[in-house]
C-alpha cells in the first residue's frame, strides 16, 4: 500500500525506517501537547513570562519561523508575477511546491503555538469580533489568518496529485483546475503577507515607552515596518532552499538542479545588501542620534546575555558576511560557502526577532528599574519543539508521498 502512494519512478526509504522516523517526531510533538495543555489548565505562570516580560520564546519563535516562512509568499510572486518579465525566475518552479509546504507548515505551526501565547485561548474570537482597529496587531491576526487559508489551498492541489489520490479521475481535474489559478491565490497571499510581515515590525517600531525598540517613521508607519519585510524576503527562500538541501542529504538524491540555488543566493545576496545597509543606517541612526534624545547612551541597552555580541552577531556576522558571500559569483559556486550564507541568513533573522521582542523589555527603561533576564521554561521549550517536530513530519510526509520536485526522477536516472 505505501509503495502505491509514492509517486511514480521515484525511490524512498523503506517503510519500517520512516515508521521510526514519525513515530520519534510523533514522540516530541506528543510531549509538545502536553507541556502546553500544563499551560492552558494552569496558566502562563508556569512559564517563564511574568509583568515584566509579555514576550518570550512563544513570540520570538513565531516572529522567526513567519520571517522564515516568507520564502512562499515571496517565492510565488517571483515565479507567478515577474517571470514574465524576468525569464530566469521560471527556474524557481522546481522548487516551488517545496517553499509552499514550508510555508504552510511554519504558518499553521505558528498558529499553534500562539493559542499559548494569549493566555485565555477561548477567547482568541475576540480579536476579529471585536477588532482594535487602532492596533496594527488587527491588521497581523487578520492577514495572517488568511494567509494561511491561502497556503491550504495551494497545498491542495499538491495533496491531490499523490499518485493514488489522482487516479480518482473528480479530484484529479479538481487538482489540475486548482493549479490553472493558482497565480491569483500566490499573488493575494503576496499582499497579505507583505503587509503583515510589515506589522509585525510596526509594533516594535511604535512602543514609544521602549527607546530599544522605537524607531521614527515614514508616514504612518515606523521603519522597522519595512525593515522585517525587507529581512523576511531575504531569509525565507534562503530558509526554503536550506530545507532542500537537508532533504538532499538525507535521502541522497538530487532534488533540483544547482541552478536554483545558485539563483536564489543571487537574490538573497541583493536582497540581504539592501537591507543590511537600511538596517546599519537605522542602528547608527538609533545609537547617536534618538537614543541619546531620550537621554541614553548605546551602551545602556547592552547588558550580561543581552551584550553587545548580539548587535555584532545580527549585523556583522550574520548580515554583512553572508551579504558578501552570496552576491559574489565566485562564492556561490562552493557549496559550502553557499549554503553557510544561507544558515547564517536565517540566523541573522532569528536574532534580530528575539533583540526586537526579548531583549527591547529587558532593559530598564526608567532610573529605578535594573536589567530582567528572562528565561524560557520547559513549558515553553517543548511546544516550541513539538511545533518544529509537527513541520518536520508534514515535509517529510510531503516529500514521500507528493510529488514536490518536478526533476527529481529526470535528476536521479
Amino acid at each position: 500500500m505505501d509503495k502505491a502512494l509514492i509517486p511514480d519512478g521515484v525511490k524512498r526509504c523503506p517503510l519500517p525506517v520512516f515508521g521510526l522516523w514519525v513515530l520519534i517526531l510523533f514522540g516530541l510533538i506528543g510531549w509538545g501537547v502536553v507541556a502546553g495543555a500544563v499551560v492552558l489548565i494552569k496558566a502562563l505562570n508556569v512559564t517563564g513570562l511574568n509583568d515584566y516580560f509579555g514576550f518570550g520564546a512563544y513570540i520570538t519563535a513565531d516572529l522567526a519561523i513567519i520571517a522564515l516562512g516568507a520564502g512562499a509568499f515571496f517565492s510565488g510572486f517571483m515565479y507567478y508575477g515577474l517571470s514574465r518579465f524576468f525569464p530566469s525566475l521560471k527556474e524557481l518552479g522546481k522548487i516551488i511546491n517545496l517553499a509552499v509546504v514550508v510555508g504552510f507548515v511554519c504558518y499553521t505551526g505558528a498558529l499553534a503555538v500562539l493559542l499559548l501565547e494569549i493566555g485565555q485561548p477561548l477567547r482568541g474570537w475576540f480579536g476579529y469580533w471585536h477588532a482594535n482597529v487602532h492596533s496594527m496587531l488587527t491588521e497581523v491576526i487578520f492577514c495572517i489568518t488568511c494567509y494561511a487559508i491561502v497556503l491550504i489551498i495551494e497545498y491542495v492541489p499538491i495533496i491531490l496529485e499523490n499518485r493514488k489520490i489522482s487516479e480518482n479521475r473528480t479530484l484529479n481535474v479538481l487538482g489540475h483546475s486548482m493549479h490553472d489559478v493558482m497565480a491569483i491565490f500566490a499573488l493575494t497571499g503576496t499582499f497579505l503577507s507583505f503587509f503583515h510581515q510589515g506589522s509585525l515590525g510596526g509594533v516594535a517600531g511604535v512602543l514609544f515607552a521602549r527607546p530599544f525598540a522605537y524607531r521614527a517613521g515614514l508616514f504612518i508607519w515606523p521603519w522597522t515596518f519595512f525593515l522585517f519585510i525587507l529581512s523576511a524576503i531575504a531569509s525565507g527562500p534562503a530558509f526554503t532552499s536550506l530545507i532542500c538541501r537537508s532533504i538532499e542529504k538525507v535521502s541522497g538524491k538530487t532534488l533540483v538542479d544547482r541552478s536554483v540555488y545558485d539563483l536564489i543566493g543571487k537574490i538573497e545576496g541583493g536582497l540581504l545588501s539592501v537591507y543590511v545597509i537600511l538596517k546599519i543606517a537605522d542602528t547608527a541612526y538609533w545609537a547617536f542620534g534618538q537614543s541619546p534624545a531620550f537621554g541614553f547612551k548605546l551602551g545602556d541597552f547592552y547588558w550580561g546575555p543581552y551584550g553587545i555580541w548580539l548587535l555584532v552577531a545580527e549585523i556583522g556576522i550574520c548580515g554583512v558576511l553572508p551579504a558578501l558571500l552570496l552576491i559574489s559569483p565566485t562564492t556561490r559556486k562552493s557549496n559550502f560557502l553557499l549554503f553557510g550564507a544561507f544558515l547564517l541568513d536565517c540566523i541573522g533573522v532569528c536574532l534580530n526577532r528575539f533583540v526586537m521582542t526579548v531583549q527591547a523589555i529587558a532593559a530598564p527603561v526608567m532610573p529605578f528599574d535594573s536589567w530582567q533576564v528572562y528565561v524560557p521554561t520547559v513549558y515553553e521549550t517543548a511546544p516550541i519543539i513539538a511545533m518544529l517536530a509537527y513541520c518536520t513530519l508534514i515535509i517529510s510526509l510531503s516529500y514521500r508521498y507528493l510529488p514536490l520536485f518536478p526533476r527529481e526522477k529526470e535528476l536521479n536516472r
